[in-house]
């Protein structure tokens, strides 16, 4: 198993709250099991100079703990084991290192949070369904998609195997809702974003649906009943 840092050749894996926590001072934070960054840049060549010089850090682990979106105002980094779809110790290992590169480069890694841009997230379409099985290998086909690292079974949630598109997952229904909208997007969050991110969406005409599963989960809704959920790490660890 990896660990935590000095605690012996055999450590536990990391909670979601020490995940956050040993990420946070640094401008990462833990998203739906990944953790998420940007760095600002100047130009699309400065953006991909300092990818570089990221990669050349991170060296061979790289293409198994490292994806970097590449754009001509800023970067965004995500770390996590791609090959298990899991986070351990090592990568924020990696994450941390990162940070202190891209500080001698003169930048920083930042969460986005300032209200200017908006802040690193991650977005899923959750479909609900009487009948998973069913349904699954049609939106897989459509779309795409594969099944998700380690995750192979009839109910589980699919993913854009190129990592660009939101993942699917299936919520199952009891019995079935006609009158309630069958698919709505689910916007993680970081942990600090999300009291923003919910006044901004009631301030432009929205209302609260329910926030009993708060703060794992906040139930939103346009003026026309049609739902979306911002979602963040709190509430989810156990």
């Amino acid at each position: 198993m990896d660990g935590q840092p000095g605690a012996g050749p055999v450590r536990e894996a990391p909670t979601l709250q020490q995940l956050s926590e040993t990420v946070s001072a640094a401008g990462w934070r833990y998203i739906l099991g990944t953790l998420r960054a940007s760095v600002a840049v100047r130009s699309l060549a400065e953006s991909l100079e300092v990818a570089s010089e990221v990669v050349a850090e991170v060296g061979a682990e790289a293409d198994g703990h490292l994806l970097i979106d590449v754009r001509p105002d800023r970067l965004i980094l995500t770390v996590y084991d791609l090959a298990t779809a899991r986070m351990t110790w090592r990568d924020t290992e990696i994450a941390l290192r990162v940070s202190a590169l891209v500080g001698d480069l003169g930048l920083a890694t930042e969460p986005g949070l300032d209200g200017e841009s908006r802040s690193v997230q991650v977005l899923e379409i959750g479909i609900d369904a009487l009948d998973i099985p069913k349904i699954r290998p049609f939106w897989k086909a459509v779309l795409g998609y594969v099944d998700e690292a380690g995750r192979t079974g009839p109910n589980d949630p699919l993913v854009d195997p190129h990592g660009q598109q939101p993942a699917i997952w299936f919520q199952q229904m009891d019995a079935p809702r006609p009158q309630r909208n069958r698919i709505h997007f689910d916007v993680s969050v970081p942990h600090d974003e999300a009291e923003r991110r919910i006044k901004a969406a009631i301030e432009a005409g929205g209302h609260l649906v329910s926030d009993r599963r708060a703060p794992a989960f906040w139930v939103l809704a346009d003026a026309e009943g049609n739902e979306a959920c911002v979602t963040t790490w709190q509430g989810r660890d156990g």
